[in-house]
This record gives structure tokens, sequence and C-alpha cells, in this order.
């Protein structure tokens, strides 16, 4: 518990660094670098920013969460799962409103760590992620269509239903050209894995493909010829313009970004743990990733998270500490300067086929044909939360499923949430007994018992209160067995009040037994146990029943 907020990186040199470590997570950091080149360019210009912009982001943000990470592995930058709200950001609010999004969502994510809901993940529905990260992956692959098929579209829309109707009309002028790039750099990426592990596939399809298009002049959009030369420096700091207006605009994409970043980064960390048999640090992880969000749009950078792919590459590659993010960083920051201007040189179609391959892996597709075999319930949340995603918006698909979740967890809970008379089952019990001569006690006449199972909510009140009406006639006493009843809210406490109260009026006496500390500090609290009285508390039917016994006339 004391070193929730510690960093690992500090854990790690506190235990010894050495050499050897050193070594292994300076062979991790670099290849990790490498593959981040590629994917840190074609994911802000998926994003509709500069590819420069992604550069800074997985530079910025990768070091920032490797220093102060709770993770001993995790890599950090500019991630798929971004794309779709981010280029909506830049579409609405433009990249001021991006910067100002990015800085708030870095606040919030801060805010989350320090009031320690690390365990937010186990709160997010399966088909909830599956859904909207299957969404994400189809908005991807296809607004890399325009590219991969060299389509000159000068404003194309941002909605997923007018992109198809753009392309439909538009397809008797795609590029052979930028066709035949995009697959000969679709086919490395897919196979050379079959050569090579060690040496990423999209670095080689960039190289490759950078070579061939430059020696025989193909006619392909490059880097340089869309968005100019790729700056070979970070740029100097610069605070967004956070106005009144701004916050307010940008402050439910900025809640998407921080709720996706959260959930995409403690998955990773979740991710790793199982591959080094380690246990991360979810709160602190968190406070990180805000902080990296919070400097990353002052330099220039877009939103980053925990990139589950990168990560995986680290360790596969004997990375064990955070000094390989931090590797991973310098890499990247050296490339910039040194390799800047070769950057710009790159083709746009292939980098559209390494989002591509990036939008498969995504998809998620055995997952969610699996998940069309739950229960229904399950299945309407993931379909929901994917269509919303694709044809509304990402803000909307995440906070709808979030509330369908809920509600279907409430009426389920309700579902086993019942109330029982139980009095002739427990009267033939106690008949039995007499019998065997087990016991002298005898069921006392006019005695009401009723037990009560799961949980006493608001969405099952209104079962306990048709349950109660039950009753045929007065009883001079009526036990509420409570041994399985998990938990009572406000509204649960209010009707226990209520039938108090009628109770009252009818000059019936309410005892309650077995009562388990949830539902017993929640009567105290509410003062419900001042009008029911202490002497009314037993721990079993049995104490209950032996009280009548005693006291009745």
């Amino acid at each position: 518990m004391k070193n929730m907020f510690r960093p690992k990186l500090f854990t790690v040199l506190k235990e010894g660094y050495s050499k050897k470590a050193f070594l292994s997570d300076l062979t991790a950091g670099t290849i990790v670098g490498i593959v981040s080149l590629p994917l840190a360019i074609a994911f802000a210009i998926a994003s509709g920013v500069k590819p420069e912009q992604g550069l800074y982001t997985a530079i910025i943000a990768g070091i920032i969460v490797a220093v102060l990470g709770g993770s001993r592995v995790q890599i950090a930058g500019p991630t798929g799962a971004f794309i779709v709200i981010v280029y909506g950001i830049v579409q609405k609010y433009g990249i001021d409103g991006l910067a100002a999004a990015t800085l708030i969502s870095g606040v919030i994510l801060i805010f989350m760590g320090v009031a320690r809901l690390g365990t937010l993940l186990k709160f997010i529905p399966y088909p909830l992620t599956v859904g909207f990260t299957s969404g994400i992956a189809l908005i991807i692959f296809t607004s890399q269509i325009k590219d991969f098929l060299g389509l000159q579209i000068n404003d194309l829309p941002a909605d997923f239903m007018s992109k198809w109707y753009v392309y439909f009309h538009n397809f008797s002028a795609v590029s052979f050209d930028a066709i035949a790039v995009s697959l000969f750099s679709l086919l490395i990426i897919i196979f050379w894995p079959r050569i090579s592990r060690k040496i990423p596939g999209p670095l080689v399809a960039i190289i490759a493909s950078t070579v061939i298009v430059q020696i025989f002049n193909i006619k392909v959009d490059t880097i340089f010829s869309k968005f100019g030369a790729v700056p070979s420096s970070l740029p100097s700091p610069r605070l967004p313009s956070l106005s009144w207006d701004t916050i307010t605009g940008v402050f439910s994409p900025a809640i998407t970004l921080a709720l996706l970043g959260s959930i995409e980064s403690l998955l990773s960390a979740v991710v790793s743990d199982g591959m080094i048999r380690s246990r991360h640090r979810s709160n602190m992880e968190l406070v990180a990733q805000g902080i990296a969000n919070i400097f990353s749009p002052i330099f220039g950078g877009i939103p980053a998270t925990g990139a589950i792919a990168r990560t995986a590459t680290n360790v596969k590659n004997g990375g064990r500490t955070p000094v390989a993010g931090i590797v991973q960083g310098v890499i990247l920051f050296l490339i910039m300067i040194f390799f800047g201007k070769w950057a710009a040189l790159i083709p746009i179609p292939t980098l559209s086929a390494i989002l591509v391959v990036v939008a498969y892996n995504m998809s998620e597709w055995r997952s969610f044909k699996k998940l069309l075999k739950s229960p229904r319930s399950d299945v309407a949340v993931m379909l929901l939360t994917f269509v919303l995603t694709v044809v509304v918006d990402l803000t909307v698909a995440i906070e709808v499923g979030v509330v369908l979740s809920a509600m279907f967890f409430m009426k389920r809970m309700a579902e086993v949430s019942q109330v029982n008379a139980i009095t002739k089952d427990i009267k033939e019990d106690y008949e039995g007994k007499e019998e065997s001569n087990e016991t002298s006690l005898k069921m006392p006449d006019s005695v009401e018992i009723f037990e009560v199972y799961g949980s006493l909510f608001f969405g099952a009140v209104e079962q306990f209160t048709e349950s109660m009406r039950v009753i045929e006639k007065k009883p001079k006493f009526l036990i509420l067995e409570t041994h399985n009843l998990l938990s009572i809210d406000a509204s649960g406490i209010r009707a226990l009040e209520d039938l108090y109260q009628q109770l009252k009026k009818q000059k019936t006496r309410f005892l309650i037994s077995g009562l388990h500390k949830q539902p017993l500090f929640a009567i105290v609290q509410a003062e419900l146990i001042d009008k029911i009285g202490e002497d009314n508390l037993f721990g079993s039917i049995e104490e209950a029943l032996g009280e009548i016994e005693k006291n009745k006339t």
C-alpha cells in the first residue's frame, strides 16, 4: 500500500540495476524505438495532424511514462484507439482545441490515479470494450481507403457513411501506382515475420517502398509532398489556449480521451504483467499517463497512452525495466534529429498499408464472433456500442454502452434479488424437531417470516414491497430473515422504514435476523436502528423465535 504511488523505475534502481540488465533494455528499447517511428507518423496523419506531432508524442510521453509509470515495461505513445476521437476533435475544434482536450484529459487521469481508481478496468464490461474497439478498427480501415487507392479527394467527410459515399463516386479515379505501392508494402508487413521477427515488418516496408519509389520515380504522395519537411528538433514549449468556451467545448471529448487512455494503458499493463510475471501499480500508472498527456500538447504532441503492441515488442526483445522505455524515447529523438529529412520521403500508401494491418489487428473479429453467442444483453451492448462508434461518435458510444451495461446489470441483480414467505417451511421444520425431541422450542402462532435474497437496492424495492403485501392477516410478529441479504442502498432502507411504519400502525412487532456488516452499517448510519430498536435485531431466526416465545402473552 505504501508503494502505491512509487514509480517502478525507483523500485528497480533501489533493487539494483546491473550492466547485463542495461544491455538487454538497450537492445529492446532500440528495437521498439525503430518500430515506433512508422507507427507514430502513421497515427498522427490518420488523426488529422502533422506527422511530426506523432513523433513528439512518442518521445515526450514515452520517456515520462517510463520514468514515472507504475509498470516495468510499458511503452507509451500515440495509438490507433485515439485516431477516431482525435480526428473528430481536430475537425470540430482545431489543433488548439485538441491540445486543450489532451491537457484536460491529463488532469482527469491524474485525478483518477490520486483517487485510486486504478481498478477501473474491472468495471468496464468486456462486450463494451470489444464493441468500440471493433468500431474503431472499422473506422481506421475506412479512413485509409483514400490513401491506399491513391484517390485525390480534397475534402473527405468526417463521418463513416459519407466517406463511403464519396469513395463509391471516385473509384474510377484510383491510382494504380498507389495501389501497387500499398499492396507491395502490405505483403512485406504480412510475410516478413516468416523471415525475421527481430526486424519489424513495417520498418522493412517503409525502407523498401521508399527506395523503390525514389529509384523508379513512382508518382505517389509522400510525407514531403503532403506535409512538407519533417522537423529535426522538438518545438519550443507552449501552453494551449484555455478559454472558458474552449474548456466547456472540449470537456466531453476530454473525458472520453481520459477513459479510453486509462483502459488502454491499464490493459497494456495487465497484459505485460502476464508476460514478465510482474505486477504493475495501476494508480501510479494513471498519474504518469496524466502527466504525459499534460506535457505532450505543450510540446506539440497529441494524446498518448500505453501501446499494447509496442509494449509486447519490448518484452519479447528482452526489455524488463523502465529503462527500455527511456531508451525508446531517446532513439526516436535521435532518429528525428539525424534522419528526419529522410522520413519526409516515406510514401503515404505505405503508411496506409501499415494502418490497414493495425486496423485488422484491432478488429478482434474472433472475439466479436464469439461474443455473438453470449447472453442477449451482452450481444446488445456490443452491437450497439459498435454501431454507435461507427455511425455516430465514440464518446456517445461509450456513454450509451456504459449506461446500457449498468441497466442490464441492475436488471439481473433485481431478478436474483427475491423476497419469499418461509413461515410454512420454518413451522414444518420445528414440528419435525418436536416429534424427534430435538428441541423443546415450539413455533409460536401469529408469526410471519420472510427471507430476503440478494441486494435490496432501488431496482429490487418494488418487488420487495409487492412481496410484503401478500400478508393475508395481520400477524403479531413479523421476522425478516436477512442472512442472504448482501447489500442495501438508500431505497432499500426507505422500503424497510415504510414496512416498519406499516407494521407499527397495525401493532405488529418487527424483528430482523441475520444482518451482515454492510446492511447493518447502512441501517445504523440512516438511524433506522433507533426506530426499529436494537432489541429487535437477532443473529438468527432461532434467536428471534426464542425472544417471541419468551415474551408472548
